[in-house]
């Protein structure tokens, strides 16, 4: 294939013999020596990944799994469009920068026309720069106060892991909120227990990985205002909506989550989930321009023009970014609101009729949450079967639902979930409904029932992430 009119790759046409001896498992690891030809190594890698599952069946990811053919086209087209090389793609950097003002808009930031943001390769890598603005804001008021700065601590409810690593990696004592009984939700009493001249900040996440409910963070911000108010401690919210900031404002309008709290100064949220974006984008917004320390911001010109960068990664594709742009002007409010709206009905829809199999007694039933469900058996010390029987069965059928162990203090409940998210329909529905009763019935027939000692969580590795 030619590279460039002066560089052109030569290869042999691949024989049959040759194309076959791609596919040997002898070098699988083994830089080749040889080129061969394009379409000889397509089809081998075409013919591997066909083995990979099927997305629009892949009930545990949060992650975008269609897109329009128009989507396809613009990432065709943007292939080699360098985020960071903003003076070469200027264009791609306004579309990053209108971007940001819409979100700024639809999170109602007070300054939404100049404040701070930035795209990044997902909501992980966001949260991290929300984290770490809590922790330089702290320290520098720490030092104008003449107090210690070598004991930072962040408070939060059961989160993704990306929060642990943030901990782990920047030097902040995580104080992680266990679910207790009933309760698998941060509230603003665990909150308050935990809160100290230390606490750079309090994590509040809007749709959590394991039950999919929203946190209430507007409770949590009257909390701590009345905890400012008694003691003088003025501790900042950042609200982790990695799935929910793109829910919220077109199911729950009226639910006061986002900037319209002066207490939450900054917000992550995952592009490739409810976003509707390609895999692989992600955005931090802060609700000033001075809730982003100047510290963080660096300025670079080696790349033919000066620009400023916060974000960890350097060099990063632009075409998800420029495929989010697509997403805000062809959809708009209605056109979010409409999706959002039909993959929440199909979740409640669903929990009904799960429910109503038997075995199961419904956690979260898709209300005012992400759209999905999750579930739990009613009566596991008595049941024939584990939930992770259930999944691996319908893994076998082709989907994956993922079965899984909650955090501290609650690994005992064993939970199932379905995310509901755009292209999932309601045939797909009715299929799931049809696979699982066949799972049930295979499960609970004597002669197919699993050998109890070999299952459950310790002979699993289901994550639900």
């Amino acid at each position: 294939m030619p590279l460039h009119n002066t560089c052109k790759l030569k290869a042999k046409p691949s024989s049959p013999i040759e194309s076959e001896a791609l596919h040997s498992n002898g070098q699988t690891y083994v830089f080749p020596e040889v080129s061969r030809d394009s379409q000889a190594v397509y089809r081998t890698i075409h013919d591997q990944l066909v083995l990979d599952g099927n997305s629009q069946h892949n009930l545990a990811t949060f992650c975008t799994t269609w897109i329009e053919p128009e989507v396809e086209r613009i990432m065709d087209e943007s292939a080699d469009k360098n985020m960071i090389d903003k003076d070469e793609y200027p264009q791609t950097a306004a579309i990053e920068e209108r971007c940001i003002h819409m979100l700024a808009d639809l999170w109602n930031s007070p300054e939404a026309a100049s404040t701070m943001g930035c795209s990044t390769t997902g909501s992980s890598e966001a949260a991290m720069l929300g984290g770490l603005a809590l922790k330089w804001n702290w320290r520098k008021r720490r030092r104008a106060e003449g107090k210690s700065i070598d004991s930072p601590n962040l408070v939060m409810g059961p989160v993704q892991v990306c929060w642990h690593k943030f901990c782990r990696y920047f030097d902040v004592e995580i104080r992680e909120v266990p679910m207790e009984g009933d309760r698998l939700l941060l509230t603003p009493e665990e909150v308050l227990k935990r809160c100290d001249e230390n606490t750079i900040g309090v994590v509040v996440t809007l749709g959590v990985t394991f039950t999919l409910q929203f946190e209430p963070v507007r409770e949590i911000s009257m909390a701590l205002d009345k905890l400012q108010a008694e003691t003088g401690l003025d501790i900042p919210i950042h609200v982790d909506g990695a799935s929910g900031a793109f829910l919220a404002p077109f199911l729950q309008p009226e639910l006061i989550w986002d900037f319209r709290l002066p207490r939450v100064r900054s917000i992550n949220a995952s592009g490739h989930k409810f976003g509707l974006a390609p895999l692989g984008v992600g955005w931090a917004l802060w609700r000033e321009k001075h809730d982003l320390p100047e510290e963080l911001i660096f300025d670079v010109n080696y790349l033919g023009g000066n620009m400023p960068t916060f974000a960890l990664n350097f060099s990063r594709p632009g075409g998800e970014i420029i495929c989010q742009y697509y997403n805000f002007l062809r959809l708009g409010k209605e056109g979010y609101r409409e999706i959002q709206s039909e993959c929440s009905a199909m979740g409640r829809e669903l929990a009904v009729k799960i429910a109503a199999l038997g075995p199961f007694e419904i956690v979260y039933d898709g209300v005012d949450g992400i759209p999905g469900l999750c579930w739990k058996l009613k009566d596991p010390a008595s049941s024939p079967f584990t939930l992770y029987d259930v999944a691996d069965r319908l893994r076998d059928r082709g989907w994956l639902v993922p079965a899984y162990s909650m955090p501290p203090n609650r690994e005992d409940l064993v939970i199932q979930r379905i995310l509901i998210r755009h292209g999932f329909t309601r045939k797909m529905a009715e299929e799931l409904l049809h696979e699982l009763n066949r799972t049930l019935a295979h499960l609970q027939h004597p002669a197919h029932r699993p050998d109890r000692p070999g299952t459950g969580a310790g002979s699993h590795n289901h994550s639900g992430r």
